[in-house]
């Protein structure tokens, strides 16, 4: 058996014990029909893998504070290896992210570990350590009697303990006098105890619990011709079962807990429901501590612990419960992580920022109906393939292959049926493969998440590591030498300067729209893509990426570009852009309309500034006043000629 905890998905242990010991030795042991039926057959290997799931793999003992790693692995916190200091790293600039160490499963050749971790994405396995007492509890009681004189109620445990001895030896090498040489030597030792043959859980237990069953050993009954009784043995399972059962419940879905999640704060939850709560908040729902995983909830590593308990000890209602979820949602999806979805061609869409429809096509009509029967209300919004480019699985598709999931907030159906739409960017997709239906495209489509912000550290640490000695100004560096923070606020200084300069597209209609400049570097790229008036091919590169630094990466060079004169659209607007927002009569309409921007040259726009300065400036609060006086001006007259109407009828 390997040294690291079992993987996320292993086979079920309690079988696999149960056939590998039958296959050893077939009289080892025995059950009744009854009880066969109803619960696995326990053998001594089975028993031991049941109390594996709460031993720790470096100490032996069970787990003491269990300790979730990022990778999925768990340790008693007492186990944690060194702890140093990380540098290179500024996003996320987080105190408790300053420092790490490596794992011990670093270099696993499963490749489930990067080596390298974050303190701060450790947290104390709350359920785990639950789970833990629940054990205790159960198995931890010492039995007393229930042994005849000829020690039936007994038997002997074999198992072999090995241990690692390091000697020194020091020799004469020549022309050098004395050196000391480190020998490791593995040493064997055979190992007997006794313990109940009719409660091997309880046990197993007190032996793991006394730190005299290491977490690789092997346990084999002493005597070939010893066979167990059902009993108390069943009995003691079936406790151990039905009270952990009562711990493995998700406490947003209040079910069985489905592909366990543990968060950086120690909670555990559904996978599926965590990315439900994070597409509403940033805070875990139990303790409402911020989490950075609202992009990489599908990559994070499960909890293999919970995993394996879960399955190991209720396999019949895993199945069950993965049967049930599999289609709540009411979108189709695959066992590879696809799914279908409604498509909306029309312009980009980003995540986490908002995007105002009105629709009035007969095909989208249609499907916007759809869309709100269900209950989620999502659907994809993909842009015009305006250039026809081939793309991969599409060809020359009407629309680009990747895309933005939108939710439905804000809806409004209008007497001739059309409808004003408002939405919200959920996360990013790409179209593997699509089909008509009734006019409009339903694409089979694949998530897109970026990676772990533990890689996207590693990333970083890697480029700006890799530079020169020195130190060059960040404006002429390249953007890949230049820490994330860097990148970051050489676009909030760009937004500065043009907000002091009146760029248009900083207008604060645009800003109401769209909000203020946001402070998390993860969403700043795309709010600078929805306010930048920028080709949208050029913003469509954004929508593929997997990477926060990437992303702003990519934002340097567009402020660059401009900055340098090389991109004529990111001069300023003349006043006349037309930028506006017009608000109607029905509840939550916005309508925000941009008009065609014209480049404008400086020194043409400070004479038309010049010029403007002795000409009149009519306020918008004038013009609302006047609007108001009309509107009421127009109310009182209609009332007067009401009443006039009414006194005109003969009585």
């Amino acid at each position: 058996m390997p040294s690291p905890p079992p993987p996320p998905s292993p086979p079920h242990p309690i079988k696999a014990a149960a056939a590998a010991e039958e296959e050893k030795d077939g009289d080892n042991h025995l059950s009744s029909t009854s009880s066969r039926d109803t619960d696995p057959l326990l053998s001594l290997t089975s028993a031991h893998s049941i109390i594996r799931l709460i031993q720790c793999p470096r100490c032996s003992l069970p787990l003491r504070t269990p300790l979730r790693l990022p990778c999925g692995n768990t340790i008693c916190k007492s186990c944690l290896p060194p702890i140093r200091q990380r540098t290179g790293i500024t996003y996320p600039a987080n105190e408790e992210r300053k420092q790490g160490f490596t794992c011990y499963w670093g270099g696993d050749a499963a490749g489930c570990c990067s080596g390298e971790h974050c303190l701060g994405d450790c947290g104390t396995d709350v359920l785990l350590g639950r789970v833990v007492d629940v054990f205790e509890e159960v198995l931890g009681k010492v039995h007393d009697g229930g042994c005849d004189g000829d020690g039936v109620g007994w038997c002997d445990v074999k198992w072999e303990r090995k241990s690692m001895n390091t000697t020194r030896l020091e020799g004469e090498v020549q022309g050098k006098g004395l050196e000391t040489e480190a020998k490791t030597e593995t040493e064997t030792e055979v190992c007997v105890a006794r313990i109940r043959r009719d409660d091997l859980l309880r046990g197993v237990y007190g032996l793991v619990k006394e730190g005299r069953v290491g977490y690789d050993d092997l346990l084999e009954v002493g005597d070939d011709n010893t066979t167990f009784e059902e009993g108390q043995r069943q009995q003691s399972y079936k406790r151990l079962k039905e009270a952990v059962r009562g711990e493995l419940d998700c406490q947003v879905c209040y079910s069985l807990i489905l592909d366990p999640l543990t968060t950086s704060c120690g909670h555990t939850f559904c996978r599926g429901c965590v990315a439900m709560v994070l597409n509403h908040s940033d805070l875990c729902p139990l303790c409402r501590r911020k989490l950075n995983m609202a992009s990489t909830v599908r990559a994070e590593p499960a909890n293999g612990r919970i995993s394996d308990l879960v399955e190991t000890l209720l396999p019949e209602q895993v199945a069950s419960r993965r049967e049930g979820s599999s289609n709540e949602d009411g979108v189709a999806t695959t066992g590879d992580g696809e799914r279908t979805i409604p498509l909306f061609v029309s312009s980009l869409s980003f995540p986490t920022m908002p995007t105002f429809l009105h629709v009035f096509e007969p095909r989208y009509r249609t499907m916007i109906h759809r869309v709100m029967q269900t209950r989620d209300k999502k659907f994809g919004m993909v842009m015009y393939n305006r250039s026809g480019r081939r793309q991969e699985g599409l060809g020359r598709a009407q629309f680009m292959q990747y895309g933005t999931v939108l939710v439905v907030e804000r809806f409004e159906l209008l007497p001739d049926g059309r409808s004003l739409v408002i939405a919200s960017g959920v996360s990013r997709f790409k179209v593997i493969s699509f089909e008509m239906v009734d006019g409009y495209h339903v694409g089979r489509i694949q998530r897109v998440d970026d990676i772990a912000i533990s890689e996207e550290e590693r990333l970083e640490s890697l480029e700006t590591s890799s530079g020169t000695g020195e130190s060059p100004s960040p404006a002429s560096s390249p953007p890949e030498s230049l820490s994330t923070q860097q990148l970051f606020q050489i676009a909030l200084d760009f937004i500065d300067k043009s907000r002091r300069e009146g760029a248009a597209w900083l207008h604060p209609r645009v800003l109401l729209a769209y909000g203020e400049v946001p402070t998390d570097p993860a969403v700043f790229p795309w709010w600078f893509a929805c306010v930048l008036p920028l080709w949208e091919d050029e913003k469509y590169q954004l929508l593929s990426t997997t990477s926060v630094r990437d992303r702003l990466k990519m934002v340097v060079r567009w402020v660059r570009k401009s900055e340098s004169r090389e991109c004529p659209v990111l001069t300023y607007l003349a006043p006349s852009a037309g930028v506006f927002t017009s608000f109607t009569p029905f509840s939550m309409s916005v309508s925000i309309s941009f008009g065609s921007p014209r480049p404008v040259d400086p020194d043409r726009r400070q004479r038309a500034q010049s010029q403007d300065s002795g000409g009149s400036y009519i306020p918008q609060t004038l013009v609302m006043g006047v609007f108001l006086a009309i509107f009421a001006t127009q109310m009182a007259i209609n009332v007067v000629q009401i009443r006039r109407a009414r006194r005109r009828e003969p009585r």
